[in-house]
C-alpha cells in the first residue's frame, strides 16, 4: 500500500545529476567492468552533428574510457528541417538532440560560448567575428576541467577542413593543447582547476566522403584503429549504437542507417608524443595511475567475476566495498571522483532504486506553493532504508528512516512554497544578449555545461549496508498521452505574467496605422495589472495602455494598439511592458516542442521591429509551398499581401488565382509530391503566371529540373553578409519596379548574402542580376536567375530571404517585392 507523509526533512548537500532511468542487468555489467578503466579522450570540434558518434560510441563503450564531446557552438547558425527555428532558438533544439544523441553513445556532452553565426569560410573570419582570447579561454577551461589523456580533433586546422568554425575548433584544440598546462596562462581558472597536460593530441582524419582512407599523403605519423566492433554485451555494434545516436540530430535531417561490419579509422599525431600503436600508448588506464589503491583493482576483477545477470543486488556487498576503499583516497583527485560516482550509481542500478520528484503542474512561480508528489520504489531483495528526503522550498529537517519493502510504492505529497529568489527558468547562455559573437556567461563555473543545473530538486538520502548516499534530482513533470504514453517534461519556473507580440515584424510603406497585438498571459491565478507597448517618440499607440484581471492561471488574452507611424521612414523598436503589483515584466514565452527532444520553454524580451519604409508591391494573392519551414510567408503578410498556404491539395485546384507562386527553402528536398505537380507550375508561369524559387540543395533534389529552362544548382554562397552586391543589370524591371534597388537596400543583412546559387544555367534564357563573392574568392553570378517563360516570370534565389525577412532587413523586403510584382506591371 502506498505510504503518504509530509514530515519536515534532514538538510544534505546538494548533489545535482540528471534523472537516471533503469539500466539493464547487461548496462550494468557493463559499467562495472568501466571501474576497472582509468582514461579519458575529450573530442573537439564545431558544431553539434561534427562529431563521429561512431568513434565515441567506441571510446565510451568499447575502450570504457571517460569520453566528452566539446562542440564549439550549439548549432545556432543551422538550417531547421523540422521547422521555422532559426538563430539560438535552433541552437536550443541541437543542444537537447546532442544530449539525446550521448545518451546512446555514452560520452559526456560540453560546449563553449561561441555563437554559431552561420557558415564561415575562413578561420580568420571565423575568429575576426568570435572573441578568440575567450573562445580559446574556454577550450583551455574544459582541458583543465575534464583533463583528458588524449584530445581528437575532427577537423584539421586548415582549409581542409572546409568550414571556418571547423578549421577555428582545430586551431584552439592544438594552442589549447599546450597553454593548458601553462600556468600563466588563463590564471583566473585556477581558482577553480589546475594546469593540465594531456598526452598527445590527434586529427581523426578523413577523405571525401569520410570514407576513412589511408591518409598516404600526410607527412606525419598515423595510427589506425579498428572501431566497428560488436560488443555482445549490448548486443549492437558500435557502428549500429553510432547509428542510433547520429540519427538523434533530426533537425539537420541526420538520420543514419547502421553500417554492420569492418570499420578502420585513421588517427594523424598533431603535438604531444606520438603514438605508435594506439590512442593510449605510454599512457597507464589501470588503477597503478592512483596511489594508494592497490586493492581496488583486484576487488574490482571480483565485482566483474561475481556479477549475476540474473540477481544485480547480489553484486551491491561487493560495491560497497569497494566504496569504502574509494572513500580513502584523495577526493581531490579526478579519477577518484568519477570512479566514486560511477560506484554510486551502480549501487542504486543493483539495489534496484527508482525515484523521482512530480509537481502536478509543468510550470510555478517563485515564492508561490507547489503541489508535488515524490516517490520512491526498491526493486530488490537487498535491505535499504530511505533516511530522508530533503526539496527544494522546505527549511526545517526531518528524518524518516523508512525501511523500504521490495516493490513496494512510497508515495509522499507535499506542498512546498518556493522560495522568492528562484531565477526564472531560462537557458543560462540566453539570459544575456549575444554580443559579438559570444553568449555572455559571467559565472566562469558555468561554461560547458550543456544546459540549465536545475533550481527545484528533491535530496534522497539512503542507507544500504551501512553506508549512507544522498542522490539530488530535479522535479519532472509527466503527463499521459492517449497516443504516445508517458511524457516527460522539465519543471520550469516563469515570470508571474509574459506578453507576446504577435509579429516579429511590422512594416509600414505609407502613414496609414498598423494594428499591433500583444497577447497577455498569467502564469499564476489572480493577476491584475496593465499591458503597454513601449514606442519611441513619433510613434503613437492608441490606446496607450490596457488593464487585464486573470482568475486562472495560464488565461490570455489579446490587447490590440493601434500603431501610427512618423512621416519619415526609420527603423525601432517596440517592446511590450505588462506591470502587475508596481512589478515591470519584459519577457515574452515560446515552448518549442517536438516528440523527440523534451519541451524547452524560454523567455526572451518581447519586443518588436517597426519599420517604416518604403516598400511597394503591386500583388495581394500569393500562394506558398512549404519546405523545410521559415516565416517568409508572416513576412509577406506584413506587405498586405493574402497568403495561401499550398500542399497538395491546393496545388490541384486552379492556380491561376494567384498573382505569384512562391516555393519555399528546400521544398524541392523534402516534398515528394511536387514531382506530380511540377509540370501545371511550369504552365502557370507559361500562362502569365509568376513563380519565385528560395533555395534547393543540390543532389537531394525530387524534382530534377526545377525551372522552365536547364538549371543546375551548385553549393556556391557568399558568407559574407556585408559582401559587396554589383548589379549586372541596373535597368532590369525586377532591380526597378515598384521599388527601385540600390547598395542602401543591401545594408544590415544577416549571416550571410545567400547559399546553394545556380552553377550553370541557359543563359539565353536565364538573366543573371547581381555578382558577389566573399574577399579573395571569385565573383559567383547565380544568386538571382531571371528568366520570361510564355506570358509569365520565374525567379530563382539563393539570396537568405528566409532569414533577412524575419529579421525586418528592410531592403530586402523591397527586392523580395519586386520579385512577387514581376508579372503586374
Amino acid at each position: 500500500m502506498p505510504r503518504f507523509l509530509t514530515c519536515l526533512l534532514l538538510l544534505f548537500a546538494l548533489r545535482l545529476s540528471a534523472q537516471v532511468p533503469s539500466q539493464s542487468s547487461s548496462e550494468i555489467f557493463q559499467n562495472i567492468k568501466k571501474l576497472n578503466v582509468l582514461g579519458s579522450v575529450l573530442y573537439i570540434a564545431a558544431h553539434p552533428d561534427d562529431e563521429n558518434t561512431l568513434m565515441l560510441s567506441y571510446l565510451s563503450k568499447d575502450q570504457l574510457v571517460r569520453t566528452g564531446y566539446l562542440s564549439l557552438t550549439r548549432g545556432d547558425g543551422g538550417q531547421n528541417l523540422i521547422g521555422a527555428e532559426q538563430g539560438y532558438n535552433i541552437g536550443v533544439i541541437r543542444t537537447q538532440e546532442l544530449l539525446a544523441a550521448r545518451r546512446i553513445d555514452g560520452a559526456q556532452q560540453f560546449f563553449s560560448r561561441a555563437y554559431d553565426f552561420g557558415f564561415s569560410k575562413t578561420r580568420d573570419e571565423t575568429l575576426n567575428f568570435w572573441d578568440k582570447d575567450k573562445v580559446l579561454g574556454d577550450v583551455i577551461w574544459m582541458i583543465r576541467k575534464f583533463q583528458p589523456d588524449v584530445i581528437i580533433t575532427r577537423f584539421p586546422p586548415d582549409p581542409r577542413a572546409g568550414h571556418g568554425h571547423h578549421q577555428t575548433s582545430a586551431f584552439l584544440a592544438e594552442q589549447g593543447f599546450s597553454l593548458a598546462a601553462d600556468p600563466k596562462s588563463y590564471p583566473d581558472q585556477l581558482k577553480f582547476v589546475k594546469p593540465w597536460q594531456a598526452k598527445r593530441l590527434v586529427w581523426n582524419t578523413y577523405t571525401p566522403g569520410f570514407t576513412n582512407k589511408q591518409p598516404t599523403e600526410e607527412k606525419n605519423p598515423f595510427i589506425s584503429i579498428e572501431i566497428g566492433g560488436y560488443n555482445p554485451v549490448l548486443g549492437k555494434s558500435y557502428t549500429e549504437i553510432a547509428a542510433e545516436s547520429r540519427s538523434q540530430h533530426k533537425s539537420q535531417g541526420f538520420g543514419s542507417a547502421p553500417q554492420r561490419g569492418a570499420r578502420i579509422d585513421y588517427f594523424l599525431h598533431k603535438v604531444g608524443e606520438t603514438a605508435q600503436k594506439g590512442l593510449f600508448d605510454g599512457i597507464d588506464v589501470s588503477w597503478k595511475r592512483v596511489k594508494g589503491s592497490e586493492k581496488i583493482q583486484t576487488m574490482i576483477t571480483g565485482a566483474i567475476k561475481n556479477f549475476s545477470v540474473n540477481k544485480p543486488s547480489a553484486s551491491v556487498p561487493e560495491l560497497l566495498k569497494i566504496n569504502t576503499e574509494l572513500n580513502k583516497l584523495d577526493s581531490t583527485n579526478i579519477y577518484i571522483k568519477a570512479k566514486k560516482e560511477e560506484v554510486r550509481e551502480l549501487i542504486l542500478q543493483c539495489a534496484g532504486l527508482w525515484f523521482e520528484t512530480n509537481p502536478d503542474d509543468f510550470s510555478q512561480v517563485a515564492g508561490d506553493t507547489a503541489a508535488i508528489k515524490i516517490a520512491v520504489v526498491k526493486r530488490s531483495d537487498y535491505p535499504v532504508k530511505l533516511i530522508s528526503l530533503q526539496w527544494t522550498g522546505k527549511e526545517k529537517d526531518s528524518t524518516l528512516n523508512l525501511a523500504l519493502e521490495d516493490n513496494e510504492l512510497n508515495s509522499f505529497a507535499l506542498n512546498p512554497v518556493l522560495p522568492a529568489k528562484l531565477k526564472v527558468s531560462q537557458p543560462y547562455w540566453l539570459e544575456k544578449p549575444i554580443d559579438k559573437g559570444l553568449f555572455q556567461i559571467d559565472n566562469q563555473q558555468d561554461i560547458g555545461f550543456p544546459e540549465n543545473r536545475p533550481e527545484t530538486t528533491t535530496e534522497f538520502v539512503f542507507e544500504i549496508g551501512g553506508q549512507q548516499f544522498a542522490f539530488s534530482r530535479p522535479w519532472i513533470y509527466k503527463s499521459t498521452d492517449p497516443a504516445q504514453g508517458e511524457i516527460y517534461r522539465p519543471f520550469e519556473i516563469r515570470p508571474a505574467v509574459t506578453a507576446n507580440i504577435t509579429e516579429p515584424v511590422f512594416i509600414f510603406s505609407s502613414l496609414e496605422p498598423k494594428t499591433v497585438s500583444i497577447l497577455v498571459e498569467a502564469q499564476r491565478k489572480n493577476v491584475k495589472g496593465s499591458v503597454k507597448p513601449e514606442i519611441p517618440a513619433g510613434w503613437k499607440s492608441v490606446p496607450e495602455s490596457a488593464s487585464f484581471d486573470f482568475k486562472g492561471k495560464y488565461q490570455q488574452q489579446y490587447f490590440s494598439f493601434i500603431i501610427t507611424p512618423p512621416a519619415n521612414n526609420q527603423e525601432v523598436k517596440l517592446k511590450a511592458i505588462a506591470t502587475v503589483d508596481g512589478q515591470m515584466f519584459d519577457k515574452s514565452i515560446r515552448t518549442i516542442a517536438y516528440q523527440h527532444i523534451p519541451s524547452q520553454t524560454i523567455f526572451p524580451t518581447s519586443e518588436a521591429k517597426l519599420a517604416k519604409i518604403d516598400v511597394k508591391t503591386t500583388v495581394k494573392n500569393i500562394g506558398y509551398i512549404a519546405g523545410a519551414g521559415d516565416d517568409v510567408p508572416t513576412a509577406l503578410r506584413q506587405m498586405d499581401c493574402q497568403v495561401t498556404m499550398l500542399n497538395e491539395a491546393g496545388l490541384a485546384k486552379d492556380l491561376s488565382i494567384y498573382d505569384a507562386i512562391i516555393v519555399g527553402v528546400r521544398a524541392y528536398n523534402t516534398e515528394n509530391y511536387l514531382t506530380n505537380y511540377q509540370s501545371k507550375l511550369m504552365d502557370y508561369v507559361k500562362n502569365g503566371g509568376t513563380m519565385v524559387v528560395q533555395y534547393t540543395i543540390p543532389g537531394g533534389q525530387k524534382v530534377k529540373q526545377i525551372g522552365p529552362y536547364d538549371i543546375e544548382l551548385g553549393r556556391d554562397r557568399v558568407a559574407e553578409e556585408d559582401a559587396e552586391m554589383r548589379f549586372l543589370l541596373p535597368e532590369h524591371p525586377l532591380l526597378n519596379y515598384p521599388n527601385k534597388i540600390t547598395q542602401k537596400d543591401f545594408e544590415g543583412w544577416i549571416q550571410e548574402r545567400g547559399l546553394y546559387f545556380a552553377q550553370t544555367w541557359d543563359k539565353t534564357n536565364y538573366q543573371a542580376l547581381f555578382s558577389a563573392n566573399d574577399k579573395e574568392e571569385t565573383l559567383k553570378e547565380g544568386s538571382v536567375l531571371y528568366a520570361q517563360y510564355g506570358k509569365g516570370h520565374y525567379i530563382y534565389t539563393g539570396l537568405s530571404f528566409f532569414r533577412e525577412l524575419p529579421a525586418g532587413v528592410t531592403g530586402a523586403y523591397r527586392l523580395f517585392a519586386n520579385m512577387i510584382s514581376a508579372g503586374k506591371k
